[in-house]
């Protein structure tokens, strides 16, 4: 049976109706949301958080714990990550015999053809819940729920928070933590927020990522000079390029099969507009052999700089992405 999520998020005790969820599709932060949200209202309950190929491989005595589940036990919740069809006969299974322990199962993107969710769709005893990328309305509301409490809060800093987590939950709720946090009187100062969400430091490196990956010689190595990197956000930084790594990897095989621009406009998370012309830019100069060729380059990176506290890390990163400029301009 097909819910809602902003049903469910509005009303987590519909749990209680059944034992099964199946929740899937890219959105981790909005998983982890309910997550948190089941374990608030189960405090009874234990937790078990484990992945599909440990149930796989252990299917006999889970399917055994289930049948013999004893009233002297406390109830658990199931959490069992990266689900995909292949768990869908232990499922099955454990329709015939779960009771009073409630299993929910957390996949990516399962698309129309999945038995898994299908199974799910077509059940009447189990509850679906697809959980896509938020859009720039739902982070908002997200933004005004958390800080409602909070003095300051202009449609200027409104769009600041919103504009740095890129429609990421996970990345929006790490950074209203550390609002929260940080404005203990609960009034948000609008210098004090720029500061704390780093918004010109971030801009900055984003642009000189950019402009690399664009192949961009001329503007690559005026903000190589111009921009300040910080030693203690090297890791962050390579997390940056390697989003942007993997995004045109994605882009590009969906490109193959449906153009370009089609490709640009489709792809999840959904690129912001304003990135749309430079991210083509991109896209025209790497193909699926150069990208994997420089996330072997950022993956050894990331290990050397964790690895060795003498090496200057800021040289490093500067040389990556003249690396990645030239790379971006090879034939």
């Amino acid at each position: 049976m097909i819910i809602k999520s902003y049903l469910l998020e509005q009303n987590i005790k519909l749990l209680s109706d059944k034992n099964l969820f199946l929740f899937y599709g890219e959105n981790l932060g909005l998983k982890n949301d309910f997550k948190n949200l089941i374990k608030l209202n189960s405090p009874d309950y234990k937790i078990i958080n484990i992945n599909q190929d440990e149930v796989i491989k252990n299917q006999e005595n889970f399917l055994s714990e289930f049948l013999n589940f004893s009233l002297f036990e406390k109830e658990k919740i199931y959490f069992i990550n990266d689900c995909n069809d292949k768990i869908l006969e232990f499922i099955l299974e454990v329709h015939k015999i779960i009771d009073n322990q409630l299993i929910c199962l957390f996949g990516e993107n399962l698309d129309k053809r999945s038995k898994l969710r299908n199974h799910f769709e077509k059940a009447k005893n189990a509850f679906v819940i697809a959980c896509y990328i938020d859009n720039e309305i739902t982070i908002k509301k997200i933004i005004l729920n958390k800080l409602k409490n909070f003095k300051g809060l202009t449609t200027e800093n409104i769009n600041l928070i919103s504009d740095n987590c890129n429609f990421d939950r996970v990345k929006l709720n790490n950074e209203l933590s550390k609002i929260i946090s940080c404005f203990t009187d609960k009034n948000i100062e609008n210098e004090k927020l720029k500061s704390l969400l780093d918004i010109k430091i971030n801009k900055d490196f984003h642009f000189l990522k950019n402009e690399a990956l664009s192949g961009d010689r001329i503007k690559t190595n005026k903000l190589l000079s111009d921009t300040v990197l910080e030693t203690e956000k090297n890791i962050f930084y390579l997390t940056i390029i390697n989003q942007s790594l993997m995004k045109l990897s994605e882009t590009s095989k969906i490109a193959e099969q449906s153009g370009i621009d089609e490709a640009i406009n489709v792809v999840k998370p959904p690129i912001f507009w304003k990135e749309k012309p430079i991210f083509k830019k991109q896209l025209l100069k790497w193909n699926s052999n150069k990208i994997k060729k420089i996330q072997n380059v950022t993956y050894n990176l990331e290990i050397e700089i964790k690895s060795n506290a003498q090496i200057n890390k800021n040289i490093l990163i500067k040389k990556l992405l003249v690396d990645i400029c030239e790379l971006a301009n090879a034939s």
